[in-house]
């Protein structure tokens, strides 16, 4: 009866409105539309007759109406133009007034226990009309009223009428208003554009269902939405135009006009079902962008042969048209990469459709799924990147895992960070671009696997080169300008990002790059290429100078009249080191024009001179960096250095500038530690050759030592603070360490009369010669003529003697003695070539004396008291007076207060001690 009600509306061109009223047994369905007209009536009457109560099906005029005979045998039609009775009962009294017969046979399927006066034959209750005065009822222009067979619940009938009403107003356009009773229900379609409309039917409760609603040629699709939102369909059924029994899983709801069986449930064999997909593709792209995947059937099996049928064909339909939404960066991309805010197309929604919802179907360009690709999780800002990159993307609302399931339904290529990284290689943008790429990449850099992924991920060099994988590149988060290296895959400064250290990206300082053997290679073959030496001098304007290898001193530039020289050959304009230099020094002037364009502090860290220079050499092979007198230092160490550094340049100093060029050494950090290496060729140079009034520096004294004083001159020098002397000890005479050179001084000076050391000092003086005699090479000695003697006289070497039993100092005059001390005694007369006293001189003690005990004597206890001597052994033999012959280089008889022949200890006591005088003993 809707289905009629709908036809007459359209027919009319009214909108149609159907009124369900139930008074007692009589119910009352009016509508309006185009009345009965003859043709109606022809198609009422027309039907086939049926031997059993007819089933509900539904239809045009005619097929639908047989509907009433469901619950009804007196049916009244009541129209504007017209009414009829259609009745059973009057069809049957009709029949038998005309003398035609209704037998009641029995018939073979009649059941057994039927009442065998009941009939077995029913007239048709729809094939003969009578006319009648009624009008439908007021505002409608039909009205059926159908009085309810006894069998029927009235109620139930109403409740089922309720149930379906919202699904007849779906189904059928035509139809706005559906009334059941005081239970209204109403339909609203808004046209949103681009085919699509909202259908919203509003029920009794005032609750309100909402549909995006598509047409296609052969179709009407209805998507559900709930709180604004679309949701795919619950499993439904095929609509033709009202419900039928094929089984659907489709996500939108199915209104077809199709072929279907007579009883309108099953379709016609042969229905061309697939062409119902037609167009299907069209509702997807008129949906907002975001929302477009809930037209992809979800995987599964199909419900029916048709439902498998549909679900093919829309698959094909989505997968081979453009409707799947990619990203668009063309507009406001701009020269150097980024785009503008709002480029990326978006969905903005708010409320519900009818009640200010904004549907923003955006103006996103879209692709055939088949050709484009999706990356899972793709952010915006990634997403902008990829422009050009990986062609037709999908937009990144699309690219969750929600969504994941329907692209693969729709063939879409589904990417990953490997394949970004490959692709990203023949990618040409400029290196902030790159910055922000691995800004945008770095979120999906997870764990170990995923930054494996990216190993080929392309990295721009400040050369300009494009080169794959961030593990053979190195970063310098220092520079801010970008410094094209040869020799090393220096990233871009603006392209660097701390994403490229966590796939493997080598930190490096600007001291690092300009110490790789890399580039000492290059400048040992190309010390003169233009733009390996722009490239260092303006790396090392970034550096520290105390941290760069000497051999950068090997780049070529020009000097003040055009000539290339080694940077180390080169003096900057106005150098202080110009004054501290002899007049002919071979070293040149820098060009102006290349200080302008470097500046100092870089020329100065490749080795240009302002001050001293440094050269160094790691693992040294021998003497070969043109040092002055450096094979004679090399010839001198105990073993080959592992490393060489030494300050250049001494040999040119002038020796009256040479407290100033001490102050220069002093004042810079890398000469001054140079200066405190002992063994260290500077060091080692400025002791023999540097010299202060002509005084090599090794030959003077350290103010603070007493060692040498009156043999050496101590060295004084204006202005140097006290640490500054402490670092100078390297390079003054050091008692610690004599060296051949500073014994022939000490030699010299205890030779000279002039000089007038206290015999203190001469014996210390003696002790440090001797004790070094035997690591000197004293062929190399220059032995003076004359030695000092322990009185503090200078006496000839012919006279002298070195006392090595301290006793025989008692009886021989000191004139003749040279003395150090009794250990080294040996080691000195070996030094000086002079003999042993205890070799030349023979001793006898005189008398006897009184022999006892250290224990025993009283002597014996207070002298081990008085010296502090450890317990003796020996006798101790006491003499009133005691003598001594000598015999040999010196003879005589002396008096001595002590004397010692072996083991025997003798000395001279006087009676006073204990009362008993060894004579009287």
């Amino acid at each position: 009866m809707a289905q009629n009600a709908a036809d007459a509306a359209a027919k009319a061109g009214v909108p149609g409105r159907v009124r369900v009223q139930l008074d007692g047994r009589t119910l009352s369905i009016a509508n309006t539309g185009a009345p009965l007209d003859v043709s109606g009536v022809h198609a009422l009457t027309a039907l086939r007759a049926s031997g059993k109560a007819e089933a509900a099906t539904v239809g045009r005029f005619g097929v639908g109406f047989t509907a009433v005979l469901a619950v009804s045998d007196d049916i009244e039609f009541r129209s504007t133009t017209g009414s009829l009775h259609l009745s059973r009962d009057r069809t049957r009294e009709a029949l038998s007034e005309g003398g035609i017969a209704t037998p009641n046979a029995v018939r073979p399927d009649r059941p057994a226990d039927a009442d065998p006066a009941a009939p077995t034959f029913q007239p048709p209750a729809l094939r003969l009309a009578w006319p009648v005065e009624a009008r439908p009822a007021p505002g409608f222009d039909t009205e059926v009223v159908v009085r309810l067979r006894a069998d029927v619940d009235a109620e139930a009938l109403l409740t089922a009428m309720h149930d379906e009403a919202a699904d007849l107003l779906l189904e059928l356009p035509a139809l706005q208003v559906l009334r059941i009773d005081d239970a209204e229900f109403t339909s609203v379609v808004r046209e949103l554009g681009d085919g699509l409309a909202e259908l919203g039917v509003t029920g009794p409760d005032d609750r309100r269902r909402t549909w995006w609603q598509f047409r296609t040629p052969r179709a009407r699709w209805l998507l559900p939405l709930r709180d604004g939102k679309p949701h795919a369909a619950p499993h439904d059924v095929l609509r033709a135009p009202t419900r039928s029994d094929e089984e659907l899983s489709l996500p939108a709801l199915l209104i077809a006009d199709i072929p279907m069986q007579p009883d309108r449930r099953r379709l016609l064999p042969g229905a061309r079902v697939a062409e119902l997909a037609s167009g299907y593709a069209d509702f997807a792209r008129a949906l907002p962008p975001g929302e477009r995947l809930v037209l992809v059937p979800a995987p599964g099996f199909a419900r029916s042969e048709a439902d498998g049928l549909l679900r093919e064909a829309l698959v094909r339909e989505l997968q081979t048209h453009s409707w799947l939404p990619v990203v668009d960066t063309s507009a406001g991309r701009t020269e150097s990469g980024p785009a503008d805010a709002g480029t990326l197309e978006t969905v903005d929604r708010s409320g519900e459709l009818g009640q200010g919802i904004d549907l923003d179907r955006g103006a996103a360009p879209t692709a055939v799924p088949t050709r484009a690709s999706v990356f899972p999780y793709l952010t915006p800002e990634l997403a902008r990147l990829l422009d050009d990159v990986v062609g037709s993307l999908v937009i990144p609302e699309l690219s969750d895992r929600a969504h994941t399931e329907a692209l693969a339904v729709l063939d879409v290529h589904r990417l990953g960070l490997a394949r970004l990284a490959e692709l990203s290689g023949g990618v040409d943008r400029p290196p902030a671009w790159w910055r922000e790429w691995y800004a945008a990449l770095e979120p999906f850099v997870v764990d170990p696997l995923t930054a494996e992924e990216l190993g080929a991920l392309a990295v721009p060099l400040a050369d300009g080169r494009l080169v794959t994988g961030p593990r053979t590149v190195v970063l310098d988060d220092l520079l801010e300008v970008a410094i094209p290296l040869h020799w090393a895959r220096l990233v871009h400064p603006e392209a660097a990002h701390p994403l490229l250290s966590r796939l493997g990206a080598r930190s490096a300082t600007a001291e690092d790059l300009l110490a790789d053997p890399a580039l000492h290679a290059d400048l040992a073959d190309h010390p003169d290429d233009p733009d390996l030496v722009d490239a260092v001098l303006r790396l090392a304007a970034h550096a520290d100078p105390d941290a760069l290898p000497p051999w950068l001193g090997m780049i070529e530039l020009p000097d003040a009249t055009g000539e290339l020289l080694p940077a180390d050959e080169l003096l900057l304009p106005e150098a202080p080191l110009y004054a501290l230099l002899v007049e002919d020094a071979p070293l040149g002037t820098l060009s102006e024009e290349v200080v302008a364009e470097y500046g100092t502090q870089a020329l100065r860290a490749v080795g240009v001179g302002w001050d001293f220079g440094i050269v160094a050499e790691s693992d040294p092979t021998g003497p070969d960096h043109h040092l002055d007198d450096e094979e004679a230092w090399w010839a001198g160490l105990p073993e080959e250095p592992s490393e060489f550094v030494a300050v250049r340049d001494l040999d040119l100093v002038d020796d009256i500038a040479w407290p100033d060029a001490l102050h220069q050494l002093l004042s810079e950090p890398r000469t001054r530690r140079l200066l405190a290496d002992p063994d260290g060729y500077t060091a080692w140079w400025l002791r023999r050759h540097a010299r202060l009034d002509g005084i090599p520096l090794g030959h003077y004294r350290h103010p603070r030592d007493a060692e040498f004083t009156g043999l050496l001159p101590e060295f004084a020098v204006p202005g140097l603070s006290h640490a500054d002397l402490e670092v100078l000890r390297t390079v003054l005479a050091n008692p610690e360490r004599i060296t051949p050179d500073l014994a022939d001084a000490l030699l010299a000076a205890l030779a000279d009369p002039a000089n007038s050391p206290e015999p203190e000092v001469v014996s210390r003086a003696h002790r440090h010669l001797a004790a070094v005699a035997d690591r000197l090479d004293l062929t190399e000695l220059v032995l003076p003529e004359r030695v000092r003697a322990l009185s503090g006289a200078t006496v000839a070497a012919s006279d002298a003697m070195v006392l090595d039993l301290p006793w025989f100092g008692l009886a021989l005059p000191p004139d003749r003695l040279v003395f150090g001390d009794q250990e080294t005694a040996s080691g000195l007369a070996t030094l000086l070539d002079l003999p042993l006293v205890s070799e030349s001189v023979t001793a006898e003690v005189l008398g006897a004396g009184l022999r006892t005990s250290w224990s025993a004597a009283p002597l014996g206890v207070v002298l081990r008291q008085l010296f502090s001597l450890a317990p003796q052994e020996g006798e101790l033999v006491l003499h009133e007076d005691l003598r001594v012959r000598l015999s040999g280089a010196a003879t005589g008889t002396v008096s001595v207060p002590w004397w010692r022949t072996g083991t025997e200890t003798h000395v001279r006591m006087p009676a006073a001690v204990d009362g008993t005088s060894p004579a009287a003993s």
